[in-house]
């Protein structure tokens, strides 16, 4: 055999075994954000809010409590986090909405939110249904590739 084709069989070999590795922490991560998600289930409270403001911000400027961007992991404290700032009874609060419900929370208007801790999961109005935002305008390049997958 010569050296090209040794080369290319070790390369298999550590393509294949790289393969395996991602497989099986897909699936270990899997089980622990379905673990979480049961668990955010489980503690998810209604709770009728005035909604002042929200943004997406870096966590270190979202006004969280330190204790909160301590035990983020280092990777997601870079990242921007929808921020939430609400009125929940007498007091102000600053809670993280799920990236599936952020776009569904009016601002300066009141609503029923299922929180969980600092993280809210779902949004109802309270007086009457919560409008969905326009859709954005897509860009060249997206509709040109939409037509393709279409064809």
């Amino acid at each position: 055999m010569n050296t090209v084709t040794i080369v290319l069989l070790v390369i298999l070999v550590i393509l294949i075994g790289v393969l395996i590795a991602l497989y099986f922490f897909g699936k270990k991560a899997q089980k622990k954000q379905e673990e979480q998600q049961a668990q955010i289930e489980a503690t998810k409270q209604t709770v009728s809010m005035l909604v002042i403001d929200k943004k997406r911000l870096p966590l270190k400027e979202s006004g969280l409590p330190q204790m909160v961007i301590d035990q983020t992991p280092k990777l997601m404290r870079r990242s921007k986090l929808p921020i939430v700032k609400a009125k929940v009874g007498p007091k102000i609060s600053i809670l993280i909405a799920d990236e599936k419900v952020f776009d569904l929370i009016p601002v300066k208007k009141e609503i029923k939110a299922e929180v969980s801790g600092l993280y809210i999961v779902g949004v109802r109005g309270i007086r009457g249904s919560l409008e969905a935002p326009p859709k954005k305008k897509k860009g060249f390049f997206k509709r040109l590739f939409n037509k393709e997958e279409k064809k």
